[in-house]
């Protein structure tokens, strides 16, 4: 019932983050497919329009009538993704009744996301958790990001944030750094990840999600309960 559920379900986004809705055409769509798997092969620094717009046998100004940047693309699937992982932790912990449950439940889909269910989308759903992983902090380290900010263009992760600080004090109300805790911890699930592909001496768990998800879900818990 929740997958049928979460399968009927669009993800709408903030329209600051582009020109033209790319989900309203075959082009905009083709750009999202293509520009995904170029950003996850070349990194975005190596990633341009001109070689998207090479790819997809377009024009460049084409891709500029769905988006005015790639940094703006950036956000595209920062918000998509964080939209998507909100949507899972609503379903999958709003029948638990334990708050040690969910607080688990949570972490372990942070870690790990549900990767089964493609009808929500026809974006590659793991090509979209590696760029998060290697690309998302620059979606806010950036000089605009109080004027982006203000259009409300991190509110995704900001609600997947606060939905694990809502979970925490359920544990304990008393705690007093909630959000803090909340998102550094989702900030830190995503840098070692990247840190056990890419410099591995600097995590423990290597490629082990369910050893990352127990981690996380142990060091929260320790801090909620000290």
């Amino acid at each position: 019932m929740v997958d049928k559920l979460l399968s009927s379900i669009k993800i709408e986004l903030n329209p600051h983050l582009f020109q033209k809705d790319p989900e309203s055409s075959e082009l905009g769509r083709k750009i999202l497919s293509q520009s995904l798997q170029m950003i996850d092969d070349m990194g975005l620094e190596n990633f341009t329009f001109g070689k998207l717009a090479k790819a997809l046998c377009t024009t460049e100004s084409s891709i500029y009538r769905y988006f005015e940047s790639k940094h703006k693309l950036l956000l595209y699937f920062y918000n998509w993704y964080w939209s998507w992982i909100d949507l899972q932790l609503a379903f999958h912990t709003h029948n638990l009744s334990s708050p040690d449950s969910k607080l688990k439940k949570a972490v372990e889909i942070i870690c790990k996301p549900d990767t089964e269910d493609k009808s929500i989308s026809k974006m590659n759903f793991q090509q979209l958790i590696n760029i998060v992983i290697s690309e998302s902090s620059k979606a806010y380290l950036t000089k605009e990001v109080d004027q982006e900010n203000q259009f409300g263009l991190f509110l995704t992760f900001k609600k997947v944030s606060r939905r694990l600080a809502d979970i925490m004090l359920e544990i304990n109300p008393k705690f007093s750094h909630a959000n803090t805790l909340a998102s550094t911890s989702i900030v830190g699930i995503l840098h070692q990840q990247y840190f056990a592909a890419h410099m591995p001496s600097l995590s423990d768990i290597q490629s082990d999600k369910d050893e990352l998800s127990n981690v996380f879900y142990q060091i929260i818990l320790k801090n909620l309960k000290n």
